[in-house]
């Protein structure tokens, strides 16, 4: 057998391992799912009327409209906090240890974690936007082309966080720390632009918002849907994705390869 197809093999058993493991544990998936249905819910229909009167909307409809690509990244944010989790348990009670004493492709462990991670934040998006079309988004302005870009962009953001999950899972000496050190996937969301536009910010905080990876996909994600301008944010959301995923995985391989010496 090849070394290509080792490594397909091996990874697509990982992968295997990873969704029967979430199916039978989905516990931890639900509880950070909740976190932007929760916040969909809490902002429609408690702020919802303030929040589109303040961003100059007729009525709750475009607060929605403007509400949800936030959180559907958001989403992807909440779900990868779970990869850091598993990736912590397993190297935490040994598994990794056994798996390097077998015949498999290295790197098919990661693959495994990431591959599967990628499919829950997908599964995960919609979810939430089928949620967000229940009370009321509506993306009728939207060229195929458009929802085509759209996908894209959530599979490439997925991808990128969840590379940067699975670093903080290996540097992380057990769960709880893992959790703790990735919060950031849910924090840089609410420091974004997701729930109020950054020209309603205070000045000194509007760079905050403003120089992180999630404000431009939130931006391109929110104009692809809508049909309307994304100006320069989607070359920022495509070079923050790719940026995010080479520091991910040459951290991820890096911390994986020093542990197994």
């Amino acid at each position: 057998m090849s070394a290509l197809s080792l490594a397909v093999r091996d990874s697509s058993t990982m992968l295997r391992r990873n969704l029967l493991h979430a199916r039978r544990y989905p516990s931890l998936t639900l509880n950070l799912l909740l976190t932007p249905i929760m916040l969909l819910l809490l902002f429609v229909y408690i702020f919802g009327d303030t929040m589109s009167a303040g961003i100059g909307g007729g009525d709750r409809s475009a607060y929605i409209a403007y509400l949800v690509p936030g959180l559907l990244l958001m989403t992807i944010g909440s779900t990868t906090i779970g990869t850091a989790v598993s990736v912590s348990t397993d190297m935490s009670e040994g598994i990794i240890a056994r798996f390097r004493t077998m015949a498999i492709h290295r790197g098919s462990v990661l693959i495994g974690h990431v591959i599967g991670s990628v499919l829950q934040s997908i599964a995960s998006v919609v979810l939430v936007g089928a949620v967000g079309v229940a009370i009321g988004f509506r993306s009728t302005d939207a060229t195929a082309v458009e929802w085509l870009a759209a996908f894209g962009l959530l599979v490439l953001f997925a991808l990128a966080l969840t590379w940067i999950a699975v670093s903080m899972g290996l540097i992380s000496p057990n769960a709880e720390a893992a959790s703790n050190n990735a919060l950031p996937m849910i924090m840089l969301p609410l420091l974004s632009s997701a729930f109020v536009p950054i020209d309603a910010m205070p000045g000194w905080f509007q760079p905050v918002a403003q120089y992180q990876p999630f404000t431009p996909a939130i931006e391109t994600l929110r104009g692809l849907l809508l049909g309307t301008g994304i100006g320069n944010n989607g070359w920022l959301a495509v070079g923050w994705c790719l940026g995010l995923t080479v520091l991910g995985y040459f951290w991820s391989t890096s911390k994986f390869n020093q542990d197994s010496k």
